[in-house]
């Protein structure tokens, strides 16, 4: 098992999804903004103070080749991962914007139309945006804007808290990539209502005090998007892989690497974390405490009984977002 841990955390360390995380930096480095104490870079939303709240802005751009294959799909994502990284800022959405570039009209109608289902099943509205039916390429990215009154964020997880891992596991794999997908087979069904009211829970958490940290799984993996979070907040994890939710018939590498259409990373004191999951689970949603939080600023992992540390954000920082 001792080889087993190593092989897999040295595989996922060197994927490309967590080389794409550590691009972040260079524009990071460029765009710093000037106070970074109301506007702080590596969040799943920029969130605006406003009133008694936050505006919540985020974008989402998609790989040409994600674009061209799977135009529809392309399309509904452009809302559907939006919307979650407002749910992960414990927010609710308002309203989106895309941006299309399309050498047909024929692959634009594809795209635009997987746009309008996520929008119509999400109950978010398109309100404008960008087209170009003339260029040389396919692509998308989509802007959303949303609103919260009590934030969840990247950086305020902390040491003693525990780390819950709340995914739906009722989806299939989207192949030929890595998207566990638990959403698309509920559009313009009495399910979107489901889908709807399964992100309530993630501000309704934020409102009651419950959690301030949280972070949605992203294309970086489960292991990636808590590196993300340890480091936005300065703190170390353990993680145990036996406690993560996951399809019976998925393997564990397969697993870690994929972006689940529903799901979210958690930190919270651990009297409140029954209360967190048992909200998750009652919408048969599989929540779990999968981990620790501490101060070495590493994340470790347990398999069975063996122990390797993934990442030591002191000797090499992710984003280059450690306070």
């Amino acid at each position: 098992m001792a080889h087993q841990l190593a092989t897999l955390l040295r595989t996922l360390r060197h994927g490309r999804a967590l080389a794409g995380k550590q691009d972040i930096a260079e524009a990071a480095a460029i765009l710093k903004p000037a106070d970074p104490d109301a506007i702080r870079l590596g969040d799943d939303c920029a969130a605006l103070p406003d009133g008694d709240g936050y505006l919540l802005l985020a974008s989402e751009g998609f790989q040409d080749s994600f674009v061209r294959s799977m135009p529809w799909f392309a399309g509904y994502c452009g809302v559907m991962v939006n919307v979650s990284d407002i749910a992960a800022m414990g927010g609710r959405p308002v309203a989106v914007v895309d941006a299309l570039w399309s050498d047909t009209s024929e692959t634009a109608a594809s795209i635009l139309n997987g746009l309008h289902d996520g929008a119509r099943t999400y109950d978010v509205p398109v309100v404008g945006g960008h087209t170009n039916l003339r260029s040389t390429h396919n692509s998308l990215s989509v802007a959303i804007l949303g609103r919260a009154r009590h934030l969840l964020s990247s950086f305020d997880a902390r040491p003693g808290e525990v780390l819950i891992a709340a995914i739906d596991l009722r989806g299939r794999w989207h192949d030929p990539h890595p998207f566990w997908d638990a959403s698309s087979a509920l559009c313009g069904t009495d399910g979107a209502a489901r889908l709807r009211g399964d992100l309530e829970l993630l501000p309704c958490i934020a409102e009651d005090g419950l959690s301030r940290a949280a972070k949605d799984i992203s294309m970086a993996g489960l292991l990636g998007t808590a590196l993300m979070l340890a480091e936005c907040s300065g703190v170390g994890m353990t993680i145990t892989l036996d406690d993560i939710p996951r399809p019976d018939a998925a393997p564990m590498e397969r697993w870690l690497s994929a972006f689940p259409s529903y799901g979210y990373l958690l930190t919270a004191r651990s009297e409140d974390a029954e209360a967190i999951m048992a909200r998750f689970r009652g919408r048969d949603i599989a929540a779990s405490v999968i981990g620790q939080c501490d101060s070495t600023q590493r994340l470790d992992v347990t398999w069975g009984d063996e122990k390797e540390t993934f990442w030591d954000l002191v000797r090499t920082p992710l984003m280059g977002f450690v306070p």
